[in-house]
Parts: structure tokens; C-alpha cells; sequence
């Protein structure tokens, strides 16, 4: 499998060229959306690929797509390369077990993020304010702490190099008008249930996780990544213990790195050592074969 870490398909208009993701306009209606190798941290992109890190995350997703298509559709209608048209065969080294053919559907103008514990930005608002995103907690909560029942956090979708912004359930209502709202708030809290029970099986916990949602011909569908290391934390459950950090299979590598050397959190990134690369490389392809119960084929 090649490390990509950018996609090029002339003749193919390019959508967009995200932190992660590259995609592509296709006739009737689909687009072809490529997971590269590219690794960001705090909304910026750093300069070194992680290897295999864009096939993790799209086999990942699709993992969970399909464990979870009776409870709401996605937007995935073809991951084959092979069945892919006849024009993106030239590119079917760079596109395959990392890209899937999808159907447009328009983006919910809100992010649907679940707290199963309190880490992250919600253990820092917490200490602030006693609350996470107007959810009233109990006092006295530790970091890393499971909460009492997970909670539908919303956050706003922010341009790019900016940051995303938590606020709160009345505030996403807004948004997206109160009937959307209920509905993807339940979808998601029953998703991340079901994956969190799931996960501990494996010996992971599933801290907390992003979800996002569209509509495509009047129809609510589950798009974008699902319950990976890039839009989630993984714990692992044997070491997890309350009141400190844990040990993670996800992003927090870098993010502890980037605070270790004092980035500021503005472009550009700094290079990144190899032996980080290599460290992250080998635990986003480790989370996917502890949760899928197979090896990644490279």
C-alpha cells in the first residue's frame, strides 16, 4: 500500500483539500473522498505523513458503518477500487483501501460530539465553569473520569485554520432547527453506546467521540469518519485509572508531543521525529486490529 500523503486526479474537480481528507466532485451526485496519510494536531497540518494512517481511518469507518446500518443509513456506495469507473483506474494504487465513492449529501451545520468521561476540552471547562458545553455535572468529578451517563456535547463546524467551538444542546437547536437536533442527539448517544460496549469487549474504552451527519433527498445519513482514533479517544482498559491522563490509541501522541516542545498552535507545523511517526504508524494500525479483530493489509 502507498503512503500518500496528497491526491492529484486531473480531469476531476477537486471539492475540497482538508486536514486529512481529499475530495473530489463525480457525476450523478457522488463524491469520491480520499483519507491521505496527512496528520494535523490543534487545526494544523503537519509536514510528515503518517504511514498507513489514511487506510486505518477509512477501514475503520466503514467497520462501524456497517455494524451500525440498522440503526441509520451512510452515505457509502462504493469502496472497491475495482468497481470504481474506468477513469480512476490509473490512480488505483493511491486510492485503494484508503478512499471510498459516496453519495452528496449536505453537511448538519454542527459536529455531534459524545463524553462517555470527562477529558479533553470538557475536563478543562468543567474546572472552569462546573459545567460541560450548559450540562450541569456533580462536583468533585476527577480527570478521566466516566461520567454518570454520556453526554451529547454539540460543537460548531469552524473554517479552515480555525478552531472548533463547543456550545451548548439550545444552541445547536438553533442551528439545525429542534426536530433535527433530537433526532441525530438520540442516533448518536445510541451509537457511541453500542460502540462503547463493543470497544470494552476488546479492552478499549471509547472516552469520547465525534459524529457527523447529512441530508441527501429529505433522507438524515451518517457521514464523514466514525469512531476512529482521529475523531475519538481510545483508552486503553487495563491501564485506565481516574484522576490522570491515560494511555491512549489515538491522536494524543502528538498532541502531548506538540505541548512538550511548546508549539504555539499556528502554522506551520514542525517536522516530527521518526521515531514519533513510527510510534503513531504502529498504534493507529494496532487500534484497528484490536477493534475489528484483523490485521490491515499493507
Amino acid at each position: 500500500m502507498n503512503i500518500v500523503s496528497r491526491t492529484d486526479i486531473p480531469g476531476i474537480p477537486l471539492v475540497s483539500r482538508g486536514k486529512v481528507r481529499d475530495i473530489y466532485e463525480l457525476p450523478d451526485d457522488e463524491l469520491l473522498i480520499v483519507t491521505t496519510d496527512r496528520v494535523s494536531a490543534f487545526d494544523v497540518i503537519l509536514p510528515d505523513p503518517i504511514p498507513y494512517k489514511g487506510a486505518v481511518l477509512n477501514q475503520i469507518t466503514l467497520f462501524w458503518m456497517d455494524r451500525f446500518r440498522d440503526l441509520v443509513h451512510n452515505h457509502v456506495r462504493l469502496r472497491d477500487v475495482e468497481e470504481y469507473p474506468d477513469y480512476l483506474q490509473p490512480y488505483a494504487e493511491d486510492l485503494r483501501g484508503r478512499s471510498v465513492i459516496v453519495k452528496k449529501a449536505k453537511p448538519l451545520p454542527v459536529e455531534c460530539i459524545i463524553r462517555g468521561y470527562i477529558t479533553g476540552s470538557g475536563w478543562k471547562d468543567y474546572q472552569r465553569t462546573g459545567k460541560v458545553s450548559g450540562h450541569d455535572l456533580p462536583q468533585g468529578l476527577v480527570e478521566s473520569q466516566e461520567l454518570p451517563e454520556p453526554l451529547f456535547t454539540p460543537s460548531t463546524k469552524a473554517e479552515a485554520g480555525e478552531h472548533d467551538e463547543n456550545i451548548t444542546v439550545e444552541e445547536a437547536g438553533k442551528l439545525m432547527g429542534g426536530d433535527v437536533l433530537g433526532e441525530v442527539e438520540k442516533l448518536s448517544l445510541d451509537i457511541y453506546k453500542k460502540a462503547r460496549n463493543y470497544a470494552r469487549n476488546c479492552g478499549i474504552i471509547i472516552a469520547d467521540t465525534k459524529f457527523e451527519f447529512g441530508v441527501a433527498g429529505g433522507e438524515l445519513l451518517w457521514i464523514d469518519e466514525a469512531l476512529t482514533p482521529d475523531s475519538s479517544r481510545f483508552w486503553d482498559l487495563a491501564d485506565y485509572q481516574p484522576g490522570r491522563g491515560q494511555k491512549s490509541y489515538d491522536k494524543q501522541i502528538l498532541r502531548d508531543y506538540l505541548e512538550e516542545i511548546g508549539f504555539d498552535k499556528t502554522p506551520p507545523g514542525p517536522p516530527l521525529p521518526a521515531e514519533l511517526i513510527d510510534r503513531m504508524s504502529r498504534t493507529y494500525m494496532q487500534i484497528y486490529e484490536l477493534l475489528t479483530g484483523s490485521k490491515l493489509a499493507t
